[in-house]
């Protein structure tokens, strides 16, 4: 048809993301960009409708417009963000002016009442019952859940991860992102109460999954009040030489939110004596890691750096 090599890459992609899901569900289309302050008020709302009503068979598509111009260009988009329902390949209402949930449910509704949406997504063919999202849409909203913990909003993570363990109790992911998310927001206690009811459940409690969520809850046990914490850091740079000054340091740090300053006094232990209390400083390193996510891209950076530390 005349498409470029990376044309025909975004069309390949639009029609795994967007047009084969809408053959049977009700996709909901958002054209987004990172520099777009509505789009990101409005994607909490988003968010929500869409996991709110997985079980009617409504999922949510994200397009980047800033990454995917060819196929924004093809629904002459103009200005953003632009929402539009789609069904069976074809946009089948624009959804754009509905900027609150009810406004947003409102017409999800009317769509459909009028759609014929595949058993499944709606009812149990077995007894009519509710059904709740299945494993794919699952995955896309703790991927959701994942990235905004990666970009420092713990909180939309936190609702995201909470409407997806309503639907499944036994998503090990979804919890552990829970536990991580308000341990970020501050929320030990709540963090706590999710973690035993994790460890009431063997499923959860010996999943892979959940190990970043303790990391994340154990690091958090050594916060202090600001009061301590100051004077933590001025025992740390009066005596620089003093490891356990340092180390006591770095976990106040990182337990108050004060991440770079923690891998900072890290790395220059480790550089300093990478073997000070059986490779302690290491030890702890790799735990933040653990506890943030190792995809997250301040562990990355700081992973170079300490690959820079130990290899020269």
């Amino acid at each position: 048809m005349g498409l470029s090599i990376d044309e025909q890459k975004a069309v390949d992609r639009f029609r795994k993301d967007v047009v084969e899901p809408s053959q049977s569900k009700l996709v909901i289309l958002d054209f987004w960009a990172e520099w777009c302050g509505p789009c990101k008020a409005l994607t909490p709302v988003l968010e929500k409708v869409a996991a709110d009503y997985a079980g009617k068979g409504v999922v949510l598509a994200k397009l980047n417009v800033d990454e995917e111009q060819f196929i924004a260009a093809q629904f002459q988009v103009r200005s953003i963000p632009t929402v539009y329902a789609m069904f069976q390949g074809q946009p089948v209402a624009d959804l754009t002016s509905a900027r609150t949930e009810s406004q947003l449910k409102a017409m999800l509704d009317q769509l459909l009442s009028q759609l014929p949406i595949a058993a499944g997504a709606a009812d149990d063919a077995a007894g009519g019952a509710a059904r709740g999202p299945s494993p794919e849409e699952l995955a896309q909203f703790i991927k959701l859940g994942d990235e905004a913990l990666a970009a420092g909003d713990p909180q939309r993570a936190a609702g995201i991860f909470a409407q997806i363990t309503e639907f499944a109790q036994d998503n090990a992911p979804a919890h552990a992102g829970l536990v991580r998310a308000l341990v970020q927001l501050g929320e030990i206690d709540q963090a706590k109460q999710v973690m035993e009811v994790i460890d009431s459940d063997p499923r959860l409690a010996t999943d892979p999954a959940i190990a970043p969520a303790r990391s994340a809850l154990e690091l958090a046990g050594t916060r202090v009040d600001d009061g301590e914490l100051a004077a933590l850091r001025a025992a740390a740079a009066a005596a620089p030489e003093d490891m356990d000054a340092q180390f006591a340091f770095a976990e106040a740090a990182f337990a108050a939110g004060q991440r770079d300053d923690a891998a900072d006094t890290l790395l220059t232990m480790i550089a300093a004596d990478r073997e000070w209390n059986e490779g302690a400083a290491r030890a702890k390193l790799l735990k933040i890691f653990e506890a943030t996510g190792l995809e997250d891209e301040w562990v990355v950076g700081v992973r170079r750096r300490l690959s820079r530390v130990l290899f020269g």
